[in-house]
């Protein structure tokens, strides 16, 4: 008897030990294999939160196929007490083991909230934008011109959120005082700034910032990338150019960008300013007369006068020969780059030509026609009121 219930006892625990085993073979199949999400969700997980709540969140979402597995699964791997706050990106078909890695790995958002503050050469812009998970667009919620609009409640409301990402974006051409005077007016940021940069040293580009960091820090870092691109693109230049140093190729890219806006363009607007620096033509372009009156102090907001056209300023191109003494604006990599590499060609005048672009010219009689076409169109557009 004693036998049969040992040898049946044995059978039993085989039997266990069997059905043991293929369920943790298929819990671990389970927590590896691709997940049930057919489209990309943002997981918000709010601090003070644990694992238990976050697998009912997403197996409520249908991001996995059971919460008891993957809370067993974080338990088994240690990561239960890893969780972090802040809002994740959970792609399509995301395997278990995949979603706690992401909520576990280093707290940095990859979806949800971003509040921008575009810093621009007439305004600074705040945009708050939420990702959508399916198209991974932003898609904007709220926009808001600062010192002129009240910033909306949504923005409030999202600067309270600790999961809420912020970045600063400077445009093409911003000069170094607009950046500062942008930055003074970000709430995100704190510190003071005593001195204005030096002006084209500071890298028109996407900033990720952080709530309570300092306006010198980030200007010290748009000041390093600035200082990369100059490095990297003069290295890039082509033989033969009327430039003795970086220091020009950065003046003239300034005034490249000010120039023109049409990417298509900055090749041959940068070819006009070397064949005339070649040549020993004056550059006459408007942008560096503006410069010399604002001192890059906010923007000109009407036409150029006749008397700023003839007063005597280091920036004048129209009276001084070859480049200014400095950059007019901060230009981005793509001027650079015209600077070091224009385009092949005759031209030595370019006008605008009604479109938003410009009418380039090899002679001066080209070049006044293309200057009366456009006054014409100028005309036109007084006339009828445009």
């Amino acid at each position: 008897m004693w036998r049969a219930l040992a040898s049946n006892a044995l059978t039993f625990l085989v039997v266990a030990m069997f059905l043991l085993g293929g369920l943790i073979l298929w819990g671990q199949s389970q927590y590896k294999a691709e997940g049930p999400l057919d489209t990309a969700i943002c997981l918000r997980v709010k601090g003070g939160s644990n694992m238990n709540k976050v697998s009912r969140d997403l197996e409520d979402q249908g991001a996995i196929s059971s919460a008891t597995i993957f809370r067993m699964a974080a338990d088994y791997t240690d990561k239960s007490q890893q969780l972090k706050a802040g809002s994740f990106l959970i792609p399509e078909g995301a395997s278990m083991a995949e979603i706690i890695d992401e909520v576990t790995r280093s707290g940095a958002s990859t979806c949800g909230t971003e509040v921008e503050y575009r810093i621009g050469v007439t305004r600074t812009q705040t945009r708050v934008r939420e990702l959508d998970p399916a198209t991974l667009n932003f898609v904007e919620v709220a926009s808001f011109v600062v010192g002129e609009d009240e910033a909306p409640e949504v923005y409030q409301e999202k600067r309270n959120q600790a999961d809420t990402r912020y970045r600063v974006s400077l445009a093409e051409g911003v000069t170094s005082w607009q950046v500062v005077e942008g930055l003074k007016a970000v709430d995100a940021l704190t510190g003071e700034v005593s001195e204005i940069p030096p002006e084209g040293m500071l890298a028109p580009d996407s900033y990720e910032i952080s709530p309570g960091d300092e306006r010198t820090a980030l200007l010290q870092k748009m000041q390093d990338r600035q200082q990369e691109r100059i490095a990297r693109v003069w290295e890039t230049r082509q033989d033969g150019l009327p430039l003795s140093s970086p220091e020009e190729m950065l003046i003239l890219a300034s005034i490249i960008e000010k120039e023109t806006g049409i990417p298509e363009e900055r090749g041959q607007v940068a070819s006009v300013f070397v064949n005339r620096l070649k040549q020993g033509m004056k550059l006459q372009t408007d942008p560096t007369v503006i410069y010399g009156v604002t001192k890059g102090q906010g923007t000109l907001g009407r036409g150029l006068r006749r008397s700023e056209l003839r007063r005597n300023t280091p920036w004048n191109t129209y009276l001084i020969d070859g480049l200014p003494p400095t950059p007019i604006a901060n230009p981005g990599l793509a001027s650079l780059q015209a600077a070091v590499a224009p385009d092949e060609t005759d031209f030595v005048f370019f006008v605008a030509d009604g479109t938003g672009g410009h009418a380039f010219a090899k002679t001066l009689q080209e070049h006044n026609r293309n200057v009366a076409k456009w006054r014409e169109i100028e005309a036109e557009r007084n006339n009828s009121g445009n």
